[in-house]
């Protein structure tokens, strides 16, 4: 199994790195891909990435909540990173209205900015979008040619959002979201609905621990280990038999991401 999106750098799991990691292998976890979600945190998963050569891999990003810091300078560096061979994708960029961290207009800039840099550089898109479906769609239609390459990662919208997203050729990125039974309704329902050539599966460790774990773990920390039983609540909702679902879905995150 991959893991597409796991914040290892955060403070959650500081001191905790090596423990975090055999706990993975030991949940058939082969590789992990660390979310870039701001320069200095880019950099910061590059130099993990490179501490676990095979194993963790990282993209170049700058969040829709950090876009108020985007410079040129951001540009530079972000163009700096992804020329590592261990960054094997641009984001986590996008929009998201749900709080505002940033006002709208700073999001646009470093979203415009961002895929601009993907324009040139041949790499595929990991995507936030949160509170903005149709603004999302807006900027990213206005980059055709860059959506098969893209990943909607940790999609929690319902039945019409999805349909909309593998309308436009969107890859889709699936979390514990979908282990709530109170918040995840929609994103269950709408799995119904899911092809399966076109799904990753992803914790966004430390975030979203999965509600129905049992036993419920002591500690609130999501981790990679926790991923086999998001696979397979996913792969039940889909109505697919597990070992084809895991096996797929491997093979769609090793065509996406070039691993």
């Amino acid at each position: 199994m991959i893991d597409i999106g796991v914040n290892l750098t955060e403070e959650q799991f500081q001191g905790k790195e090596l423990a975090v990691l055999q706990r993975a292998k030991e949940a058939a976890i082969q590789k992990m891909i660390l979310t870039g979600s701001s320069v200095g945190g880019s950099k910061r998963s590059l130099e993990m990435a490179k501490r676990h050569p095979g194993i963790l891999y990282s993209t170049a990003g700058v969040h829709p909540h950090d876009a108020k810091s985007y410079t040129e300078q951001s540009t530079k560096d972000l163009k700096q990173l992804l020329a590592q061979p261990e960054v094997i994708a641009i984001g986590e960029c996008g929009l998201d209205f749900d709080r505002n961290y940033s006002e709208p207009a700073d999001q646009y800039y470093a979203f415009e900015a961002q895929l601009q840099i993907a324009e040139e550089i041949d790499l595929p898109i990991f995507l936030h979008e949160r509170a903005a479906h149709k603004e999302f769609l807006q900027v990213m239609k206005q980059h055709e040619r860059l959506i098969e390459k893209s990943v909607v990662h940790c999609f929690t919208g319902d039945k019409e959002q999805l349909k909309a997203y593998l309308d436009a050729g969107f890859y889709i990125g699936v979390t514990g979201w979908v282990c709530d039974m109170k918040r995840g309704m929609d994103l269950r329902e709408a799995l119904a609905y899911m092809p399966l050539n076109r799904l990753m599966i992803e914790t966004d460790a430390p975030y979203l621990l999965p509600k129905n774990l049992k036993p419920k773990p002591k500690s609130r920390i999501n981790e990679p280990m926790y991923l086999p039983h998001i696979g397979r609540e996913i792969a039940a909702l889909m109505q697919v038999e597990e070992h084809h679902f895991f096996e797929t879905v491997q093979k769609n995150t090793e065509k996406f991401f070039r691993l």
